[in-house]
């Protein structure tokens, strides 16, 4: 069903914000690539399996990071199919190091960057280890954060170590994708010692970030809130309040709320659909087993026939290949 804000929105404007260019750039890419084996089915048709697959969020599997990052909906896809596709390590209670959890997510994109793994383990870690262990609840709340609000959370970066140093935070520059990547956070040390910074004086220039990044920050309303509940607080401090916000979680869209985080009942009728197809199908393989032992026909029957066969392969080379393959 149509949005109906895209009445509300000049077409350009509306198209730029669901980022359709960058979709239609995409899929006439893969059908460029692919344009062999999609003729044989139909171009159309290629434009209308594309598209769902963008609506249902399946679009982003084993794609290059640059894709996976493009659009909002693409992050939000990426983390739900991260949550599906691993879930059973938080129902069976498993924790992992940050290494394994970056193998987890190279398994659904190959090339995803190891700093941003660590970068949201350290929300969780904060003082620890990076080798220690954690929930997947806990890896996935403050990966949401670290990977959806990527390019926010370096500007407030930016603007926390200019409120530490006391320089005027509103001559920071908005790093883009590719250069917030690479900027360096405030040492834990450092802000332990300082104890933070003021949360008034930090909303402030916040609300001002929040104007700029329309489409990849937190609502403001509810950063007000997380601030408003302390005097002064740690830049880290501020990324672990993100993380377990709910009304932050329930905006982004992408999660359930925590205490759903291990019930996915489409993916288990899927998951036990498929235990039930396997299972009839051992059965079948067994049916068709006893069949022929009981018309007198068995495998090892087949074997001795084929080794009672002349040897040589210039005889009869069919034979030969049959076999082997």
């Amino acid at each position: 069903m149509l949005s109906p804000d895209r009445l509300a929105l000049p077409d350009y404007e509306y198209l730029a914000q669901r980022h359709v260019l960058t979709y239609m750039e995409d899929a006439v890419s893969q059908l460029l690539e692919n344009r062999e084996d999609i003729t044989q089915y139909g171009i159309a048709r290629f434009f209308t399996e594309y598209f769902n697959s963008v609506c249902q969020g399946t679009h982003i599997l084993f794609r290059e990071f640059s894709f996976i990052q493009a659009t909002p909906h693409n992050r939000a896809s990426f983390l739900r199919a991260f949550w599906r596709c691993f879930r059973t390590v938080g129902k069976n209670g498993d924790l992992l190091t940050m290494k394994e959890y970056h193998c987890l997510l190279q398994l659904l994109c190959p090339d995803f960057p190891l700093e941003l793994t660590q970068k949201a383990a350290r929300i969780v870690l904060m003082d620890d280890a990076m080798d220690c262990l954690m929930s997947f609840s806990d890896f996935l709340f403050a990966f949401q954060i670290q990977f959806y609000y990527s390019e926010f959370l370096e500007s407030v970066a930016a603007i926390y170590q200019d409120l530490l140093t006391g320089k005027n935070p509103n001559t920071v520059i908005v790093p883009t994708s590719s250069s917030g990547q690479h900027r360096q956070r405030p040492a834990l040390s450092e802000t332990s010692a300082l104890e933070g910074v003021e949360a008034s004086l930090f909303y402030q220039c916040l609300e001002n970030l929040c104007d700029r990044h329309k489409y990849s920050c937190p609502p403001p309303a509810l950063v007000k809130e997380v601030l408003s509940n302390v005097q002064r607080l740690t830049f880290y401090g501020f990324l672990v309040a993100l993380s377990k916000h709910h009304g932050i979680n329930q905006a982004l869209g992408a999660l359930p709320d925590k205490g759903d985080l291990m019930h996915d009942p489409a993916m288990d009728e899927e998951l036990e659909r498929l235990v039930v197809r396997s299972r009839l199908h051992r059965t079948s393989q067994k049916h068709r087993s006893h069949q022929a032992v009981a018309f007198g026909f068995r495998r090892s029957d087949k074997v001795e026939a084929l080794e009672s066969l002349p040897s040589t392969s210039t005889q009869m080379p069919y034979l030969c290949r049959e076999s082997r393959e």
